[in-house]
C-alpha cells in the first residue's frame, strides 16, 4: 500500500514518515510549496516554504530511502488561504489560517494529488488520532494535551479521515525530537514554527495592504454606549479581546469588544464587557458525517489554546448550532473555530458569528 507524506521540514513530519515507513507503507515524500515571496513580503529565509526546509525534507527522505517531490499549490493557497485571510479582516472578524489551510490544501489538494499517484494515505505529523466505531471515522484528540492539533482538524470528512494517517497521535513531543536525533535527522532539534507561516514577523495589517494594495480608513472608537472615545487606524489592526495598541489612556484597562465593518467602528469596553455565555456558529461541520437534530451537552474550544468549557449545543437550521456555555466565556471572538468534543472525540466545528445569523 503507497502513502503520500507531507514534509514541511520539520521534525514532526520527518517522523511521520519514518514509522508510516516501518508500518510496511511504500511511501512517497513531498513538500508543498504555499506561496511566493511576493505574497508575504518577506525574504526567504524567514518562510516555511524556505529552501533549508525543503532541503531539510529532502535529507530526511533520502535518509529513509523514499521519493521526494515539491508540488506548487501557492495558487490555490493564495485563493483560498491568504485571499480568505484578508477578506475577514476587511470583514471584521480574526480568522485562523490554519484551519483553511488543512481544509483546502492538505485535505484537499494533496488528497488529490496522493490519488493521482496511486497513493492509498495521507500522512502528516499532526498530533491527533483517528479510529473506527460502528462504521464511523472518529478524529480524536491526541495523548499528548499539549499539543493535540485536533482544534485545527475539525472540518476533515468521513472519507479524508480514512485515508488519512496521524502516526504521531500517540507520542508525546520529546518522544519525537528523541527519535529523530536516534535516527540522526538533520531537523531533529529545529524548534516549532510559533507564525503563521505568511505572515512570519507577526504584522497582519501589513500582509493585507500588500496583498490589497489598498489603505484602511480611520474611523471612530465608540464606547459600549455608542460615545466617541477617539479615532482608530482601520478596522484589520483590531480583534475582539485586543488591549494592547489601542493609542487611548483610560482609567481602567479597555479592550475591544466589537467591529463594525459597515460603519467602521470598533467598540472598547472593560474586561467584564468581553464576557458571554453564548455563541453562534456558522457553516458547522458533522464530524460523523450526519447532522445532530437535538441539543446535546459536550465541551466545546473557542480558540486552538482555550480550554474545553462545559456547554449544551443545540443545532439550528441553516447550518447554525448555538453554544451555551455554564460560565461565561472571554473574548468570543467572529471568525475563529468553536470546536466541540465529546470525551475525546471531535464532534465537529463552525466558524463563530456576531450573532444567529
Amino acid at each position: 500500500m503507497k502513502a503520500l507524506i507531507a514534509m514541511s521540514g520539520g521534525v514532526d513530519s520527518a517522523v511521520a514518515a519514518y514509522l508510516t515507513q516501518q508500518q510496511g507503507y511504500d511511501c512517497i515524500g513531498c513538500t508543498m510549496k504555499l506561496y511566493l515571496n511576493d505574497d508575504a513580503g518577506v525574504s526567504q529565509a524567514h518562510t516555511c516554504c524556505s529552501l533549508d526546509d525543503v532541503e531539510d525534507a529532502r535529507s530526511v527522505a533520502f535518509r529513509l530511502g523514499m521519493p521526494h517531490y515539491v508540488f506548487n499549490f501557492a495558487d490555490t493557497f493564495r485563493e483560498m488561504v491568504i485571499d480568505r485571510f484578508v477578506a475577514a479582516y476587511e470583514a471584521g472578524l480574526t480568522p485562523n489560517p490554519c484551519i483553511d489551510c488543512n481544509r483546502f490544501l492538505k485535505f484537499d489538494r494533496l488528497y488529490h494529488r496522493a490519488k493521482e499517484l496511486g497513493c492509498e494515505r495521507v500522512v502528516t505529523g499532526h498530533y491527533a488520532r483517528i479510529d473506527q466505531e460502528n462504521g464511523i471515522w472518529r478524529l480524536k484528540k491526541a495523548v499528548d494535551p499539549a499539543k493535540d492539533q485536533t482544534y485545527f482538524l475539525y472540518s476533515m470528512t468521513q472519507d479524508q479521515l480514512a485515508h488519512t494517517l496521524f502516526p504521531l497521535g500517540g507520542m508525546v513531543k520529546a518522544e519525537t525530537r528523541a527519535l529523530a536525533d536516534q535516527l540522526g535527522f538533520v531537523n531533529a532539534k529545529k524548534p516549532d514554527s510559533q507564525d503563521i507561516c505568511f505572515v512570519p514577523d507577526g504584522d497582519y495589517a501589513r500582509v493585507i495592504r500588500l496583498r490589497t494594495g489598498k489603505d484602511y480608513p480611520q474611523g471612530d472608537f465608540l464606547s459600549t454606549d455608542g460615545k466617541v472615545l477617539g479615532r482608530h487606524k482601520g478596522i484589520i489592526h483590531y480583534t475582539v479581546g485586543q488591549r494592547r495598541g489601542l493609542g487611548l489612556a483610560f482609567s481602567e484597562p479597555y479592550y475591544v469588544v466589537a467591529i463594525d465593518p459597515a460603519a467602521n467602528t470598533v467598540t472598547l469596553g472593560p474586561k467584564a464587557a468581553l464576557f458571554g455565555t453564548t455563541a453562534f456558529t456558522r457553516d458547522f461541520h458533522w464530524s460523523a458525517g450526519t447532522a445532530r437534530t437535538e441539543p446535546f451537552r459536550c465541551r466545546a474550544k473557542l480558540r486552538y489554546r482555550h480550554p474545553e468549557q462545559p456547554c449544551t449545543a443545540t443545532p439550528l437550521p441553516g447550518g447554525v448550532v448555538r453554544l451555551d456555555f455554564d460560565e461565561p466565556q472571554r473574548a468570543i471572538t467572529p471568525g475563529q473555530a468553536a470546536v466541540v468534543y465529546e470525551g475525546d472525540v471531535v464532534v465537529g466545528g463552525g466558524i463563530l458569528t456576531r450573532q444567529n445569523a
